[in-house]
């Protein structure tokens, strides 16, 4: 089975990208990359080329699916509509060529990458270098384009997670819905 996720790590200056190629559980990185806004003054010119830009990268590589980061919550509400509207355009762009989206929060995607929902940017770049054992040149200079290939990757770890109807509050919760699992030679049913 192939598949091609698109990551987008949303943005009002700089969108990153990145774009994972899945064969036979190899994930290999196909393209790595930013869209720069910074020279657009106008938001709303800034919304045209981030749809216009993701669009031509839905039609360079046909992803079979898109995940995207989930905006994180600020103290300027401006900004955060700002980047809302980012977030939005790309997604329309890839409901317009009808690829479904996965939203991830950042914390997630920083858990999923290194196992610290805390970890920096950078720590996001390093891991996904190793894992991806890519050559340091090609990780580019802009940490925006990493984040969007964390969420791809997140999103290639999630899709081999068995799913579970089941939710648990606690370990506590768990053992008890799952007594004969936990021990075998339990007699509660």
């Amino acid at each position: 089975m192939e598949k091609i996720i698109l990551g987008i790590d949303p943005g009002t200056n700089i969108m990153g990208y990145g774009v994972l190629k899945v064969a036979d559980r190899k994930v290999d990185m196909l393209a790595l990359g930013v869209i720069d806004l910074r020279k657009y003054a106008d938001h709303y010119l800034k919304l045209g080329h981030i749809f216009e830009r993701v669009s031509g990268i839905i039609e360079s590589y046909l992803p079979d699916e898109m995940a995207i980061e989930a905006p994180f919550f600020g103290k300027n509400v401006q900004s955060m509509l700002k980047l809302g509207r980012a977030q939005g355009t790309a997604m329309a762009a890839a409901i317009n060529r009808q690829v479904p989206i996965t939203e991830y929060a950042p914390t997630k995607i920083k858990m999923a990458i290194t196992g610290n929902g805390n970890a920096s940017k950078e720590q996001v770049a390093d891991m996904l270098r190793r894992m991806l054992k890519l050559d340091a040149k090609e990780m580019g200079k802009f940490l925006d384009a990493t984040d969007a290939l964390g969420a791809a990757y997140c999103h290639y770890l999630q899709m081999n997670r068995p799913q579970s109807d089941k939710k648990y509050k606690s370990w506590k919760d768990f053992v008890a819905k799952n007594e004969k699992r936990v021990n075998p030679l339990s007699t509660t049913p």
